[in-house]
């Protein structure tokens, strides 16, 4: 009976394991800095729930590369922020609107064209009087084959295809302005 209760306990420790990582339904948590590779002087830490920039700007890039997928995403930021998730990144090393999908979130880019909700370079948010600032958002960003979607507070900003870059990791960036991120999770389509 103990060998039975041990190897019972064994196979639940091993599940509980295997699904830490995982937020249901495919879902994968972006919440822990293991998951990350830093670039740049930007200083991330974890408060709480919530993935905080601090001093100097760059990215968290994932470790982990994809090619068709959503990102889940809240974010914070003061309403001078410059920041973004970029997507599909074909050096990680080398992050920014050439290597990547920037999906923007920047409320006062001088070129009202492409600010938060936009594909910079891609695709114009189909609002271009959006406001985050200084309140929780959230991004939900699908990316399979050339298709490409964007929704921000659960409007569709972007509905575009392209097909410069096919998969690789993405970033979040802090730029300019106070950023945070929670919530952050991704999960692959077939």
């Amino acid at each position: 009976m103990k060998r039975v209760f041990a190897a019972t306990a064994a196979s639940l420790v091993l599940a509980v394991a295997t699904l830490a990582g995982q937020a249901g339904g495919g879902w994968v948590s972006m919440q822990s800095l293991d998951r990350w590779n830093p670039v740049g002087t930007v200083n991330w830490k974890v408060v709480g729930r919530e993935l905080w920039s601090t001093n100097g700007n760059g990215f968290l890039v994932s470790k982990q590369s994809y090619a068709n997928f959503q990102i889940r995403a809240e974010f914070w930021v003061s309403p001078d922020a410059n920041s973004g998730i970029f997507i599909r990144c074909a050096d990680p090393a080398k992050v920014g609107a050439a290597a990547c999908y920037e999906v923007n979130i920047y409320d006062t880019r001088p070129d009202p064209a492409f600010r938060t909700g936009a594909i910079v370079d891609v695709a114009r948010p189909a609002d271009m009087t959006i406001n985050t600032g200084n309140k929780w958002n959230s991004y939900e960003i699908t990316a399979r084959g050339t298709h490409l979607t964007v929704r921000l507070n659960g409007k569709t900003t972007v509905d575009t295809d392209d097909n410069k870059h096919a998969s690789g990791p993405f970033a979040l960036q802090a730029g300019i302005g106070v950023v945070r991120f929670r919530n952050v999770q991704i999960r692959e389509l077939k």
